[in-house]
């Protein structure tokens, strides 16, 4: 039976580079215009498992604020509606950004 060594983002590379490291720190954003982002801390008694939103921060860094100062951990929600797109006779779906006004 052969063993594979697997590499994960504390096992360097042939280079001495750590593993994955060029994406290593980023985090996919939201793009300006493409939606409402809302912020949420948790509510009380909810889990990772199974997250409650709770009281709604009005900024992002309102919601880092407190939820550093609460010592807890903070959502953000975006909202999308699934619309049908035509090109031609192909049809795909695609992603809208969702706006209650």
């Amino acid at each position: 039976m052969a063993t594979e060594a697997v590499r994960n983002s504390n096992t360097p590379g042939a280079n001495g580079s750590p593993g994955h490291s060029a994406k290593k720190g980023r985090r996919r954003r939201v793009a300006a215009g493409t939606g409402r982002v809302r912020y949420f801390l948790p509510q009380s008694g909810s889990s990772p498992e199974r997250p409650e939103l709770g009281q709604e921060a009005a900024s992002e860094s309102e919601a880092l604020v407190e939820a550093l100062k609460s010592g807890q951990v903070f959502y953000s929600v975006s909202a999308w509606r699934a619309v049908p797109e035509m090109n031609g006779t192909e049809a795909k779906i695609v992603k809208q950004p969702f706006s209650s006004a």
